[in-house]
């Protein structure tokens, strides 16, 4: 199957993968034929992607789902927690945090033993969620993302359980942040910014004040906004004086931003977000780090329609382990014509290939 860009879908197309909401329910079924109304309802629900039957790519598995039941757990405490975080308004630390902490600690080591069990590269670009659920989902994802690069580090278990739980918690300070702000479509004023930036302050003054809870945490709430050269916040830190685990969070927090649906932005594609990345390295963002990030993450995920520097046309087919940046493409076209027979590209041992674009390629009549 391939992915297909969800508003150039055509009534007739076959679902090839089933379409979740956060709480686990099935919205569309797999094999389902969508009609122009289901169109319309999947780009209100602003999901940009979707798997589509092919009969030129049947055979293409798409990246396992991420951990399923692991997931929406998750999700559902940091959302529990987080709002009555926010209930309680209470920046001193006094709030229930031990519980809580508990049970994120054992979220983190959950997902460490998923991603040691499972040796394929991370790809979570077909996951779905609404706005209003963002900042849930978005802990989740950088918790998912800072892990990955975390184990490509060597870290060791210890240190990853107090980098996962500074990444589950790295954006708590949100909650404390007005929703006409955080919602807002249009571009934030001045103060409006200066008001988004102090959640890095509040998260780190909650989180500091939990006994449990490694002041390491409460740093990676204060710290992933900054940035190598100085030009981040809150403190405009630079260098080294940015914790190592701080600049971990940053590459995930960026990535998953960027390639996620805003309220104020479409989302990026992977490889698109790979070169904002590329493009801070050593100004903003630590190179090792983005490297790491490079092997364990899936930049372009089975079934995403792309072209070569040849002007040749395939599906991504399957990833090469620890290369996230050069997959298996079937080739469907080239010289402008459907080949008569797909046929398989390795890049990895083809160097002198590369991905120009990504496309939406349509099934033949």
């Amino acid at each position: 199957m391939r992915l297909a860009i969800t508003k150039s879908l055509s009534p007739g197309a076959r679902l090839g993968k089933d379409i979740y909401n956060e709480q686990g329910h099935i919205l569309l079924c797999e094999g389902l034929t969508l009609t122009q109304k289901m169109i319309a309802r999947l780009v209100s629900l602003n999901i940009p992607l979707v798997y589509i039957q092919d009969s030129r790519t049947d055979d293409i598995i798409p990246m396992p789902p991420v951990f399923g039941n692991l997931r929406r757990e998750a999700i559902n405490r940091i959302e529990t927690t987080f709002l009555d975080m926010k209930n309680e308004m209470n920046l001193d630390g006094s709030f229930t945090m031990e519980q809580p902490n508990v049970k994120f600690t054992q979220i983190v080591r959950n997902i460490m033993d998923e991603l040691n069990r499972n040796n394929e590269l991370l790809t979570i670009l077909a996951d779905v969620y609404t706005y209003d659920d963002y900042i849930f989902t978005h802990s989740f994802n950088v918790t998912l993302y800072t892990l990955a690069i975390g184990m490509e580090l060597n870290i060791n278990n210890k240190n990853l359980e107090i980098l996962g739980l500074g990444a589950i918690l790295h954006d708590v300070g949100k909650m404390f942040i007005p929703l006409g702000i955080l919602h807002k479509p249009g571009k934030l004023t001045e103060k409006e910014f200066e008001q988004i930036q102090k959640h890095a302050d509040y998260g780190f003054h909650l989180i500091k004040n939990v006994h449990t809870v490694s002041h390491l945490v409460a740093n990676c709430a204060y710290q992933h906004h900054e940035r190598l050269d100085g030009s981040g916040y809150p403190r405009g830190i630079k260098g080294d004086e940015i914790h190592y685990f701080g600049k971990i969070i940053a590459v995930a927090d960026v990535f998953d931003a960027v390639t996620s649906n805003r309220v104020y932005r479409k989302a990026m594609l992977p490889h698109q977000g790979l070169e904002i990345l590329y493009a801070g390295i050593g100004k903003k963002f630590d190179n090792t780090i983005i490297e790491a990030f490079r092997r364990a993450v899936a930049i372009y995920p089975n079934g995403l329609s792309v072209e070569l520097n040849d002007g040749r046309k395939g599906v991504v087919s399957a990833q090469n382990e620890g290369i996230g940046d050069r997959p298996m493409i079937r080739i469907l076209e080239e010289n402008g014509e459907q080949v008569k027979e797909s046929y398989e590209v390795d890049l990895n041992k083809n160097l002198q290939l590369l991905i120009m674009k990504c496309l939406n390629i349509q099934e033949p009549a």
